[in-house]
């Protein structure tokens, strides 16, 4: 994998800093206590959701499923971090570690644009799209989503030979440096399909949708600055979790490729605290999924404040609820 200049350890090319690391570690603690927070809040709504034969929640399950997988092994990243970049809890849980963090982030950001996709064509053709949008296809597109980025996270593995991600003498887990020139490509790569394509998917679903409600006579200037304000937020929030993360990579592999591998070692250096917050930030989409698509819907916020006065009126009275209360309402998906 590595030159033979730079196998003995990553301190060898870049000395990691233990202010980054403490600092990536407190985002991680702030990721790790609201992330699981907001899931598991919103979890109960989203099934209702489900229920409802609403095909968001649909969507916002398999969100919140791949956003509590890698919220789980948050604690082991925060250990490794404490523990000064060594990892000593075996190559079985690095590989699980780095493989939930990698596919998380591509399935977040794929799901992401299913659903700008989704809510785009109810909008622009309500008509055209309704035979389409059914909730088993909802299911199987989630399924894609699922199975092709860890299909993928898996080949990579594979091909790179990465079955031991742990350097044998300073016991860092997924922080080999230099990168190779495998590595490199393939983050031009993911860079490009796993970012800038659903940037751009983002971008222009949400201008036709803002588009679409500004020229509609049914929607009040209340709607239309809601959807305004949704878009530029979904927009505004994947650029300020992904951007700063997949720019850097970018500029990592092209120098990489244009100054060598051992070259290159000057430039990882220079680059190691800013990557790291990088990755920080990255990890904070785990945070913000439930609060952007959950709480930005009016049924779902509805639905929570039902649960919270149902379980109230329980302690109050001691018996469960019934009646009119509890009835079943269509979600507005625009």
């Amino acid at each position: 994998m590595m030159n033979s200049t730079f196998n003995a350890s990553n301190s060898s090319c870049v000395v990691m800093n233990p202010s980054a690391g403490h600092l990536l570690m407190s985002i991680y603690i702030i990721a790790f206590v609201l992330g699981l927070l907001f899931s598991l809040v919103t979890i109960g709504p989203i099934i209702q959701q489900i229920c409802r034969k609403n095909i968001l929640g649909i969507y916002l399950l398999s969100l919140s499923v791949s956003d509590l997988l890698y919220i789980l092994t948050m604690p082991l990243w925060i250990y490794y971090l404490n523990n000064n970049h060594k990892w000593t809890l075996g190559q079985g849980l690095c590989s699980m570690a780095g493989f939930f963090y990698y596919s998380n982030q591509y399935i977040s950001i794929f799901i992401l644009c299913c659903i700008s996709i989704d809510r785009c064509l109810a909008i622009t053709f309500p008509l055209r799209v309704q035979a389409f949008r059914r909730q088993r296809y909802a299911w199987i597109i989630s399924g894609l989503v699922y199975v092709s980025v860890m299909a993928l996270h898996c080949l990579v593995l594979y091909l790179d030979k990465l079955e031991d991600p742990l350097d044998d003498n300073d016991q860092s887990c997924y922080e080999t440096f230099p990168m190779t020139e495998r590595i490199a490509m393939f983050n031009l790569i993911r860079v490009g399909v796993g970012f800038f394509v659903p940037l751009v998917i983002l971008t222009i679903c949400y201008c036709l949708i803002s588009n679409k409600v500004q020229q509609s006579t049914g929607v009040d200037m209340q709607g239309k600055r809601k959807v305004r304000l949704l878009s530029i937020g979904v927009i505004g929030i994947f650029s300020f979790c992904f951007a700063p993360y997949h720019i850097l990579l970018m500029i990592r592999s092209i120098i990489f490729f244009s100054v060598g591998e051992q070259q290159s070692c000057f430039f990882e250096q220079a680059m190691y605290i800013p990557f790291t917050c990088s990755l920080g930030l990255s990890s904070l989409n785990s945070m913000v999924d439930p609060v952007l698509y959950v709480l930005a819907s009016n049924g779902v916020r509805e639905d929570m404040r039902l649960f919270c006065w149902k379980n109230k009126q329980r302690q109050m009275t001691g018996s469960p609820l019934v009646g009119s209360k509890w009835k079943t309402r269509v979600i507005n998906l625009s």
